[in-house]
């Protein structure tokens, strides 16, 4: 019999429920209990689904507060100093501790920095490590877990932890010249104690998620991985290590090889399936990624039979199937999704829908395939009506992308050329990067017009309301170059996804990016246009408010490919350059309206690159053409920005600049600006905005430490070429964090200015 199983479900509830009851935690308006008796009611419920989906083994500690890799690094006891003794708080606040900024006395501290997981829109916790770092079992999380899924009858179950080489590669060290490496004795005895007393809680299988194994590894790495599981197979549990994300490539015969019971390997991103078999010990289980856990169209069951079949010949019944990787990355249930056509509906799986395929393909596999016939038809329909459809492809934008040539990609003139003729600006300009806070009233206005209750006219006027006052909240500030705020819009990407053609939304369609911070990504189904434009009135408006600059912002054609779920029947950079057509219509009508800064994120482009170096330069080709193609088209007095969100840019210093935008402004606050590092090395030949403050922690910076900052970041950033600026939009935060934030922000940038005059005089056109 095929075995069926799962590497992780959605934890944030179909209705997200944790994050709400999460954001009340927070606030002290939910209890500790409460929060407890939420996550066990949402573990309940899951196993439940995967029960009744009838897989054969339930994922354990896939659920997580806020982030796998933080309660991972407590399960270790790695915790930095600064946030003192944890070990007297819960689980989950000693997570929310490192994750917000609070030391073990409630004091703010630095908060744990976070990055991009892989290749994904989800953000982790980076662990941070020390010379002589020791690792010990510091939480209780996962075996309360596991004695909850027995309570509830569940005995086939299968613990999921991070690989210990994965979490130390994902790591980072305190002192730059520390060999993590020196770490894994000890981490990997402590493994040992975790995989022991799993077996003593009658565990039969672990899975140790190693998606570092898709990556370029060097050769010490490689030699760990044998060192390490070499070690672990005394363990007395089966261990399944699992890959995910891409192909093994030259990593192949070491994954193969190593001494684990079972390997899972993503077959939807990669095809080494056979030469696996050929590598692959007669006595090793092979988990085949079958099912894409990152993407919510409907799989071809006939394609998937077509190479299990032989792989079964071959294996027996040490073939298991599985998702390629995690369910977190999707959302969790199509079912009550009755707002999209039949038809759109047809193509799609979410989480549920893609275990029931897994299901089907046992059943197939397993000689029971009268019982799936039914699904085994409805999958092939699904599939010749999307190939049908006459909604997917529109004869006026193909014809539009034959048009693209290499001039439409130039701005006319070279940043040194055009700076001259761009506002005029002090030395060290403020702005923020969009968004303001979205309060529950905003909130509330949009609701109610979306839903019928407010006419066009009504929602109008409070839209302008909110940003009048917004504006005049910047310039009693003192900002230099304004926004409008935002209030108008749901989500960076939906919100241009909804009026654009090509897109269809849903309603429940969550997915977790961090913590309790969720994106319900657009479907992008079909070719993309641009009916109208989208954000003109509203930043013309805002403009015709006050005499300063007033940034108009757009997402770029990159993002919007990057966090949407995107159609899969032609290549990603030919979609990307519809997105890019359709935005710079947008661009040229902002600039005829008046506005002279025109800012355009691409906070996902780094989140796109291949994971294999070989293949990044095709991405950043088309990726950094269609960020050209947007921006292409201004003047040379239009100033054109862009933000990136948390990344590393050392190795892609080269693509950012040929971007040829005049400002860019990144996270580096987390960081302690080490971010900036990458612009020693590399002269970036336009203007750089560090992030100063982070906006994704409650603490309200000091102003001698953001002070402290820019004086780091004007050792690799020439002053005349320096911005300040939070280090993302401010959505997501209150007005009384906000609101005291900025003051200090803005009284950084003038005692800067100020000793600045002091001891250099400022020259050049950029200081007003």
């Amino acid at each position: 019999m095929t075995t069926i199983h799962n590497l992780g479900f959605p934890r944030i509830g179909h209705r997200r429920e944790l994050k709400f009851i999460l954001e009340r935690y927070w606030r002290n308006e939910a209890s500790a209990q409460e929060l407890a008796a939420t996550a066990a009611q949402l573990r309940q419920r899951h196993w439940h689904l995967q029960q009744e989906a009838g897989l054969d083994l339930l994922p354990v500690n896939d659920f997580s507060l806020y982030d796998q890799i933080l309660d991972h690094s407590l399960l270790l006891g790695a915790v930095p100093h600064r946030f003192g003794d944890l070990s007297r708080h819960s689980h989950a606040d000693a997570a929310f501790c490192i994750a917000q900024g609070r030391d073990d006395q409630g004091w703010p501290v630095a908060a744990g920095e976070m990055t991009k997981w892989f290749d994904t829109n989800y953000h982790f916790i980076v662990p941070e490590l020390r010379p002589g770092q020791r690792f010990g079992i510091g939480s209780e999380k996962l075996f309360q877990e596991i004695e909850q899924a027995r309570s509830l009858g569940h005995r086939r179950i299968k613990p999921v932890l991070p690989g210990p080489l994965t979490w130390l590669w994902l790591s980072k060290a305190e002192q730059e010249d520390f060999d993590r490496l020196e770490l894994l004795d000890d981490l990997v005895a402590t493994y040992g104690k975790i995989l022991t007393r799993l077996a003593g809680l009658g565990i039969e299988w672990v899975q140790l998620d190693e998606p570092a194994l898709v990556l370029d590894l060097p050769q010490a790495w490689k030699q760990a991985y044998e060192s390490a599981y070499t070690r672990l197979q005394a363990a007395p549990v089966n261990i399944l290590l699992a890959t995910y994300f891409g192909p093994l490539q030259d990593n192949l015969r070491l994954a193969a090889t190593l001494p684990v019971a079972g390997l899972h390997v993503d077959a939807v991103r990669a095809d080494e399936l056979n030469m696996l078999c050929d590598h692959l010990p007669a006595y090793k289980v092979l988990s085949v990624g079958i099912i894409d856990g990152r993407d919510i169209w409907r799989s071809d069951l006939d394609a998937c039979l077509a190479r299990l079949a032989p792989l079964q010949a071959r294996l027996g019944e040490r073939l298991w199937l599985a998702p390629s990787c995690s369910l977190l990355h999707v959302p969790v249930d199509l079912d009550s999704e009755d707002g999209l056509d039949g038809e759109l509906r047809s193509w799609l799986a979410f989480s549920v829908q893609k275990l029931d395929e897994l299901t089907t393909l046992k059943m197939v596999l397993d000689g029971a395939g009268d019982q799936a016939d039914e699904a085994l038809l409805a999958a092939r329909s699904a599939g010749i009506s999307r190939r049908q459809s006459t909604r997917i492809h529109q004869p006026a934008v193909q014809a539009a992308l034959d048009t693209i040539m290499p001039e439409l990609q130039q701005r006319q003139s070279t940043y040194p050329r055009r700076r001259g003729q761009q506002i005029t600006l002090p030395l060290l300009p403020t702005t923020t990067i969009g968004s303001f806070p979205q309060t529950p009233a905003i909130r509330k206005v949009r609701r109610d017009h979306r839903q019928g209750g407010l006419d066009d006219d009504s929602y109008r006027q409070q839209m302008r309301d909110e940003i009048a006052a917004v504006v005049r909240f910047q310039e009693q500030l003192g900002l230099d170059v304004l926004v409008h705020g935002e209030a108008e819009r749901n989500d960076m990407v939906e919100y241009f996804g909804e009026q654009l053609d090509g897109f269809a939304f849903t309603r429940y369609g969550w997915v977790q990016s961090y913590g309790s911070r969720c994106v319900k990504p657009p479907v992008l189904f079909g070719d993309v246009s641009r009916p109208r434009p989208m954000t003109v009135d509203w930043t013309a408006y805002a403009q015709s408010l006050t005499e300063k600059p007033m940034k108009g912002m757009l997402t770029g054609p990159v993002t919007i490919l990057n966090w949407s779920f995107v159609r899969d029947d032609q290549p990603r950079s030919t979609t990307c350059r519809q997105l890019a057509l359709a935005l710079r219509d947008e661009v040229l009508d902002l600039e005829q309206a008046g506005i002279r800064v025109i800012q355009i994120d691409e906070a996902a482009l780094r989140e796109g690159l291949p994971l294999r170096k070989a293949d990044w330069r095709d991405y950043l080709d088309w990726a950094v053409e269609s960020f050209r193609i947007t921006a292409g088209g201004v003047r040379d007095s239009t100033q054109i920005h862009t933000h990136m969100c948390y990344s590393e840019f050392n190795d892609i210093m080269e693509a950012i600049a040929a971007m040829d935008a005049d400002v860019i402004t990144i996270e580096t606050s987390r960081s302690r600006m080490e971010l900036l590092d990458a612009f020693v090395d590399f002269a970036y030949p336009a203007e750089i905005g560090p992030g100063v403050y982070d906006i994704h922690s409650p603490n309200i910076p000091e102003t001698a430490d953001m002070v402290h900052l820019l004086e780091k970041a004007l050792e690799r950033i020439p002053v005349e070429h320096l911005w300040i600026n939070p280090d993302c939009g401010l959505k997501t935060r209150a007005w009384k964090e906000v609101e005291p934030a900025l003051k200090n922000m803005v009284q950084a940038a003038l005692i800067l200015r100020k000793n600045l005059q002091d001891n250099t005089p400022a020259t050049g056109s950029d200081v007003a």
